[in-house]
């Protein structure tokens, strides 16, 4: 394990130069203090997890000392924001303070969100707030904990420095790990502002550090592509399986690993709503539950036109193909591993599509349904689950699908097929008002619910002592909290 000052630096984007980021010193929040860490976060830096609670870490990650070998830049990028172009947007609020590399040999940006005004502020204040820094946390880390690739968070910084939003409210930092922050947003910028060199560069740089295997292929760049398309279709495929919501699925917003971040408006289903919209602000619907698999794809199509000058028209057209067939398999896969089924069939698709329609029409609780449905053998489960549903009658007959389909699957014992699904099954999920409790604990200056919260989701499949009111449907308040944009 290593101390704070035995990170070992290496700024390979940085090296890229003025034209894709600007040097800015982070502006240190007054009074910092430890809200939460994450220990797997750390180890990731192979950092020692007690480190966290030393006075250094809160002034590290709270603007106040600098690694000699860092060198914080300010990302400009441009974007789609709910469908209409920006030209110039960037890092706002976020600084990339460098590139670590562990012993095992991998990458990891430091960026720290929250770090104070950069030249992409914009009206902005550079700031961000300690709600959407420990929803942010718990998030990264809760779906990394799910299976779906996310960007990882090292920790929550708090603070007593005022920051004015509907309210004023306090500003904290989160510094948020992952093997890169390239969005679909960097390479339009160069696209749109007719910089070829730089976006030439660009793609190199993307190529020989995040997809060296597809140096290997005839045409590279087109292979780079491919990847990137399947990548995100397999990403959205977790999402929609899991009920997850991103809520501004804006391109400067989709990462070119095709992991999960800039976390802002998200949610998890409670009960199942295809047409659910988490963002409040989010008035047409553009990015509800049931339009991400669609503008997953419209997003990948504004990448591709940035990559035309690289890779034909054709052939983009026919890699775009590739999405809808990725996402529709590892969606399948996965619904089909959270039923308990084994095999594959040609009804299987129907069979997941009757019930969502069921669990829609009597407002069942996603997460709980699937938990519960692995508890028990298959007929007594769908037993008990029946006083769920409004249309008895639609559920009998799904429940006899069900049934002999799991009787056609195999012979397993009711013991192994019970540790399958709930090995696929969440019993904890970042539901909004745990997280929203855990904030209003945290604002009155008591961090123990959100280091309890983070912990539980940690290991979302795993029933856990004494946590039992993290598994349970949420108040009726609790499913109508108004998320936006704002930080």
């Amino acid at each position: 394990m290593k101390a704070l000052d035995e990170l070992t630096f290496d700024n390979r984007f940085a090296r890229l130069g003025d034209a894709f980021s600007t040097h800015v010193l982070p502006e240190p929040l007054d009074e910092p203090r430890l809200v939460v860490a994450s220990d797997a976060a750390m180890a990731l830096l192979d950092l020692d997890p007690t480190t966290a609670e030393t006075p250094v870490f809160a002034e590290l990650f709270g603007g106040h000392k600098l690694w000699a070998e860092a060198e914080p830049r300010a990302m400009v990028y441009s974007g789609h924001q709910f469908g209409g172009y920006t030209p110039q947007l960037g890092d706002g609020r976020g600084l990339l303070l460098g590139e670590v590399y562990n012993q095992a040999g991998e990458h990891w940006d430091l960026h720290l969100k929250g770090a104070g005004m950069t030249p992409y502020s914009r009206m902005g204040d550079g700031r961000a707030v300690l709600r959407s820094s420990i929803r942010e946390f718990l998030a990264s880390e809760a779906l990394h904990a799910l299976g779906i690739p996310s960007s990882r968070a090292l920790c929550v910084i708090g603070s007593s420095t005022p920051v004015w939003r509907e309210k004023q409210e306090r500003g904290a930092m989160v510094l948020r790990l992952a093997p890169s922050h390239i969005r679909f947003g960097h390479f339009e910028y160069f696209y749109y502002t007719k910089q070829p060199e730089q976006q030439a560069e660009l793609a190199e740089h993307v190529l020989n550090l995040h997809y060296p295997e597809c140096r290997e292929q005839p045409e590279p760049y087109l292979a780079m592509f491919r990847e990137i398309v399947e990548r995100n279709a397999e990403m959205i495929a977790k999402w929609q399986a899991y009920g997850f919501c991103h809520g501004v699925m804006n391109t400067d917003n989709m990462s070119i690993l095709g992991i999960t971040f800039d976390f802002g408006p998200f949610a998890f289903l409670d009960d199942f709503d295809a047409h659910f919209i988490c963002n409040h602000s989010d008035h047409e619907g553009r990015y509800s539950f049931s339009n991400q698999v669609p503008i997953g794809q419209w997003n990948l199509s504004a990448l591709a036109q940035a990559l035309t000058p690289f890779i034909s028209v054709d052939a983009l057209k026919e890699a775009l193909g590739l999405y809808l067939p990725v996402y529709q398999a590892h969606y399948l896969d996965l619904m089909r591993r959270r039923l308990g089924l084994t095999t594959a069939e040609d009804d299987d698709q129907q069979l997941v599509e009757r019930l969502l329609k069921l669990m829609q029409n009597s407002g069942v609780d996603y997460t709980l349904f699937f938990r519960r449905l692995g508890d028990e053998p298959a007929a007594l489960a769908v037993t008990r689950l029946r006083d769920d549903f409004v249309d008895l009658a639609g559920f009998d007959a799904w429940a006899d699908l069900y049934k002999a389909r799991v009787a056609r699957d195999g012979d397993d014992s009711e013991a192994k097929r019970r540790e399958r699904m709930h090995a696929v099954n969440p019993l904890y999920i970042l539901r909004n008002y745990l997280a929203q409790s855990a904030i209003a604990a945290a604002e009155s200056g008591d961090y123990s619910e959100v280091r309890r919260l983070h912990e539980v989701l940690t290991k979302p499949f795993e029933e856990q002592a004494g946590m039992e009111q993290y598994a349970q449907r949420p108040p009726d308040w609790g499913k109508h909290l108004e998320i936006s944009c704002s930080s």
